[in-house]
């Protein structure tokens, strides 16, 4: 399969909700290469499940997370949707809102607070091996999932089919 790099703008991508105890250390790094060629870092959690989070992206998380305040967590998934057929989603939610066959992944920045990462069993399954990454370039910037199951993306650069 093929890696796709869709786009989503952080005001678009993130909303509001929670945070709870426990959950899988996430302090595995890796080294990847990005579509540019350029040599990133990338965490996960150490069973290897979830989602690898690029050095760039765990700043920008710890900080919104930092913004959000205490008990809340972030809730990345995928839903039926979009140009073609399936749209990431990702929003902070209350610890209320963790359901008990959720996965929970504890991600810990250097010099920045840790957080907590919560997906569905269903999501998991599109999202397994995926990448996000975070780009502060004006054109293309914000957040970008690179998913190795994803067979297309759609040009509006919010959606993608396995």
């Amino acid at each position: 399969m093929v890696a796709h790099t869709t786009a989503v703008t952080e005001a678009a991508a993130l909303a509001d909700a929670a945070s709870p105890n426990g959950g899988a250390a996430a302090t595995d790094a890796v080294a990847v290469t990005d579509a540019s060629g350029t040599v990133a870092t990338t965490f996960t959690a150490r069973d290897g499940k979830g989602i690898q989070i690029t050095e760039p992206a765990m700043k920008q998380l710890a900080s919104l997370m930092v913004q959000q305040g205490s008990g809340k967590v972030l809730r990345v998934g995928v839903r039926s949707g979009g140009c073609s057929g399936m749209s990431y989603t990702m929003y902070f939610i209350d610890a209320s809102g963790i359901r008990n066959d959720d996965e929970r992944y504890t991600y810990e920045p250097a010099e920045a607070p840790s957080f907590e990462v919560v997906c569905d069993p269903k999501s998991l399954l599109y999202i397994y091996g995926m990448q996000l990454d975070f780009s502060t370039a004006l054109i293309g910037g914000g957040f970008n999932f690179t998913n190795p199951n994803a067979s297309q993306t759609c040009g509006c650069g919010s959606s993608f089919a396995v």
